[in-house]
Formats: structure tokens, sequence, C-alpha cells
């Protein structure tokens, strides 16, 4: 048996039927929020931009992983050629967040999961890419090649190496729980964010060494030993195939000059295990 409500207002012996027609509008406003972002502005121009900043140099590049005249010349340019990095006025004419403060909203990845944020951090690779693409993204040339044929023989001592080839894992923290079975690792325990790719894979699909195989690379010989080479060399591991581009050690090193060799490559190599860890802290 149902429980009767007295207080129900079906039941209180009222028989108009109009009952559900008698309503009253609510008016609802969104709320405003005042973000002031003027005074945002001026903060960040205090603390970093200005003569007497707060912050130094040092502390911009620790903290943004990026030297701040390299940050100047990327905020210049694209609030020079992108009108989303201009400083826009609303309906009520009220102006909205400048160009710097959308690139350092993009770098820091402040305010993670809003529009702004994930449209400014688009917007700047992008930008990044088209403005800077012809300059520094770009193939080396030859004298670009020379010349990191210098640095590397100055600082590593192997003359004609061009870099280091590695590949690193990246764990997927934030994984679905019904993807973890097919991206973890069997030797790390946890997913990743590669999936099934290794060192081998990735090189395979890599386009690294299509001027090679189509015969337009530069001809940037060096000599080593008074015998001429004529294309470059990268530093590997192991695990990569034997080509003759690739530079690996001796795996159970026996001769003294093959332990110091073994020695000096490891050494070398330990740049871009620097630039993987600087990826992965952030």
């Amino acid at each position: 048996m149902d429980h009767f409500d007295l207080f129900h207002p079906l039941n209180d012996g009222n028989d108009d039927d109009n009952i559900f027609t008698e309503s009253t509008s609510l008016l609802t406003r969104r709320t405003t929020l005042n973000r002031d972002c003027a005074e945002w502005h001026r903060r960040l121009v205090n603390d970093y931009f200005t003569d007497n900043c707060v912050y130094q140099p040092s502390d911009f590049k620790r903290r943004f992983r990026l030297r701040k005249n390299v940050f100047q010349l990327i905020a210049n340019a694209l609030e020079s050629w992108y009108e989303f990095f201009q400083m826009r006025y609303d309906a009520r004419g009220k102006h909205g967040f400048t160009g710097l403060q959308k690139c350092v909203v993009a770098i820091k990845l402040m305010a993670m999961g809003e529009l702004p944020a994930r449209e400014s951090l688009y917007r700047l690779a992008r930008g990044v890419f088209e403005t800077f693409d012809d300059k520094y993204l770009r193939k080396p040339s030859l004298i670009d090649m020379q010349q990191l044929y210098a640095a590397h023989e100055q600082r590593h001592g192997f003359p004609g190496m061009l870099g280091s080839i590695d590949c690193t894992k990246w764990i997927w923290r934030n994984s679905p729980v019904a993807w973890k079975g097919q991206y973890t690792s069997g030797h790390l325990g946890a997913p990743l964010v590669a999936g099934s790719n290794n060192d081998v894979n990735v090189l395979d699909q890599s386009p690294i060494f299509e001027d090679l195989l189509s015969g337009k690379a530069p001809d940037a010989s060096f000599t080593v030993n008074d015998h001429e080479y004529k294309f470059r060399y990268y530093l590997m591991d192991g695990i990569y195939p034997p080509y003759s581009m690739f530079v690996k050690v001796c795996q159970h090193p026996i001769e003294p000059r093959d332990k110091i060799f073994r020695r000096r490559q490891e050494g070398a190599r330990k740049d871009v295990e620097h630039a993987f860890g600087v990826l992965k802290s952030k």
C-alpha cells in the first residue's frame, strides 16, 4: 500500500487542473569572471621582461626550458603575423589576453584543459612551424653540416659525426585502464605512449635517411687518418642494424683502445639522453 502524503500538492483537495501551468520565469545570468588581464600582464612583464625584473634569465630558462631571448623572438614573430596572438577587445569593449600571455600559457600549459590553453598551444606550434620552418626546422645544409662536424670534433673528438640517434620510452601515466594491457611494456611493466614501437621500427618509419637513399644528400665529406669519407655518420647503441653510417661500440672490449673508444662514444651519446631527460621532465 502506497504511503499517503497529506502535504503533497496533489492531495490538498484542490481540483484545479492548472496546477502544473502556473510557473514563474527565473532569469539567470552567467556569472562574469574578472580575469584582470591587464594586471596579469603587468605582473608577467614585471617578473621576467623589464630591466629590473624579479627573476633572472637563468630562472626563466629553468622554468620555461627556453632561453628568454628565444622566447621573445617567438612571441614577437607570432604577434606580428597572427591575429590570434594580438590583443583584441570583446563585445563589451574589454581587452583580452595579450600575445605574451598566450605564449606563456601555451609553453607552460597553464590552466590545462581550458579552451584558451589548448588553442594557444595548437596555434603556437603551428605558428612556430610556419614562421621558422625555413630557418630552423629545415634539413641541415652543407655549411650547417660542416659546422656540426667542427663542433662535435671539438667537443667529443669525433670528426665527421653529425649527431646521435636513440629512442626513449615514455611511460603513459594517465592511460585508460581498458588500454593498459594493450600498451604495457614487458620489461617496464607500465603502459607506454609509443605502444609496441621500439628503436628499430621507429627508425624504419623515420624520414631521416630519405635523402641518402634517394641520392639527394649533400656531399659533406670529411677526412680521418688521411682517408676521405663522403657521407656523415651517427653514433648508435648495439640494438640498431649494422649500417655503414652507424658507429657502434664493441660489446665486450678487450684492447685498451677499444675500451677508450667505448667510453668516449658513450660519453658523446649522453647529449641525446640529456635531451630526452629534459623533454620527459616536462
